[in-house]
């Protein structure tokens, strides 16, 4: 356990002035991918036509989501007989559509940054290393020509190390998030239109 700790810290430590903000980077992109991935839960998987019919029933979604919140909300705004309910469900799901794309700019600009800063500390590691060329100093007090070959390789490795999976996991959240906009856009569309059925259903629930 304590070599493997005294290997991390040498690994970071060879990695030169870029790695402190590529482990402050990541700490901030895997925290707001945790936070996007838990408020992109859209507590069902059931389509927003089903949903409102299983709700006109009386069959109330059991578990927390995005698309159970914008239900409940809509439904009742629905019940109320509003004039210009479109205006009123656009200002009540206002918050649920900002939630869902908290944080995704500062997700973006992390992966896009790491590489870069990764980058930037190769081009330093191998200046060092052709520095270290001209007097022939195979390792030095600054490191040398193995100290900047090594640093260049580690920035490198850790810029692509942080970006790539930050990307393919922001990815997959921008997708989901653009499925649940196009699932309350249509849930408004249903809100806002007479429901096939809507009376008898009601009817049979009352009796």
């Amino acid at each position: 356990m304590t070599n493997t700790l005294q290997q991390l810290i040498d690994y970071f430590t060879d990695g030169g002035f870029v790695m402190p903000p590529l482990i402050i980077g990541t700490v901030i992109l895997w925290w707001t991918l945790g936070y996007r991935m838990a408020a992109l839960k859209t507590g069902t998987l059931k389509s927003p036509r089903t949903l409102v019919y299983r709700f006109l029933k009386g069959k109330m979604p059991t578990h927390n989501g995005v698309m159970v919140r914008v239900l409940h909300k809509g439904m009742k705004l629905r019940n109320k007989n509003v004039d210009n309910l479109r205006r009123y469900l656009d200002d009540a799901f206002s918050e649920e559509e900002r939630e869902i794309q908290k944080y995704k700019t500062i997700i973006s600009t992390i992966v896009i940054v790491a590489p870069l800063l990764g980058l930037l500390g190769t081009v330093s590691g191998m200046i060092e290393t052709f520095e270290s060329l001209g007097d022939m100093s195979l390792f030095s007090q600054s490191g040398g020509i193995a100290g900047g070959i090594s640093q260049a390789l580690i920035t490198t490795q850790m810029g692509l190390a942080v970006s790539i999976p930050g990307l393919i996991v922001s990815g997959i959240l921008n997708k989901k998030q653009k499925n649940i906009e196009i699932e309350i856009a249509q849930l408004k569309d249903l809100l806002c239109s007479p429901i096939p059925g809507e009376d008898e259903i009601v009817m049979k629930r009352n009796d």
